[in-house]
């Protein structure tokens, strides 16, 4: 039986368990949910890394997207907030839009 011993999205346990399987989990502690959340969010990025075309990006956006919108819920903010904070760093330093790519800075 394979182990995976990872964080998994709330509806996997039905879906697997329609299929006959059997599977065993358990409830996270909040220090352990935030750390796997972490954990999580760095393989869906290494997953939209690996995207080699727009569709799987998409998907892969999407699920770092949720797992952001979870972190927001587990420090106390929701995603608007997240999104206020966002809009905020842009007005005062901009956004990424113009592919800046900063080489040097000359030392005084």
């Amino acid at each position: 039986m394979p182990v995976y011993n990872k964080l998994v999205r709330d509806l996997i346990p039905q879906v697997i368990e329609s299929t006959g399987k059997h599977f065993s989990t358990r409830i996270l502690n909040n220090e352990e949910y935030i750390k796997e959340l972490k954990n999580k969010s760095f393989e869906e990025l290494e997953e939209y890394i690996k995207a080699d075309n727009d569709k799987d990006a998409i998907e892969e956006l999407a699920d770092l997207l949720e797992i952001i919108h979870t972190l927001a819920e587990c420090h106390g903010a929701s995603f608007e907030k997240v999104e206020e904070v966002r809009q905020k760093k842009v007005e005062k330093r901009g956004g990424f839009k113009e592919k800046i790519f900063l080489i040097e800075v000359e030392d005084e």
